[in-house]
């Protein structure tokens, strides 16, 4: 998250670090800002300490708001289902993304890199929530089976020892 690194260390610092973690230049920063790319090219470089208006300009398109997401840590066959769906949250509207994990290393990892990116909450399996919990900062809830889920597999298990 681009606010919290600007406070960890320094704007520059900070908008560097996401232009090369999005890949994009500063022309492109500049075109989709509508601020001179030299002036952006003189904060980039610590020659300028920019104005509060054009931070602003800046973050809203780095990080605009109503872009708010729910991290689902799960295998990559169930978050097909799921990931970019839009739910209710109040009175915003959540995204759902996805982080494929298949090992409890990865679900942890996972949980680090949504919560770095700016998840709202994170929804994962039972036998992780309690881990994830001492992990990150935001709500974190788990997914509970259902029981025709259970019984399918069940049934997959069966046809494989018969």
């Amino acid at each position: 998250m681009m606010i919290r690194r600007i406070l960890d260390t320094s704007f520059q610092a900070a908008l560097n670090e996401e232009l090369r973690r999005r890949d994009m230049t500063v022309r492109e920063l500049a075109e989709a800002t509508g601020i001179p790319a030299a002036t952006l090219y003189k904060i980039t470089a610590g020659e300028r300490d920019p104005r509060l208006s054009t931070v602003t300009r800046i973050i809203n398109i780095l990080e605009p708001r109503g872009r708010d997401f729910i991290a689902v840590i799960a295998a990559k066959f169930v978050l097909e289902e799921v990931e970019g769906e839009e739910i209710a949250c109040g009175a915003r509207t959540c995204t759902i993304k996805g982080y494929s994990a298949n090992s409890l290393e990865e679900c942890i990892i996972a949980a680090v890199r949504a919560e770095k990116e700016g998840a709202s909450g994170i929804v994962c399996a039972p036998v992780l929530a309690s881990i994830i919990e001492r992990v990150v900062d935001i709500p974190v809830a788990i997914m509970k089976p259902q029981p025709q889920t259970i019984i399918e597999a069940i049934e997959t298990i069966g046809k494989r020892i018969s």
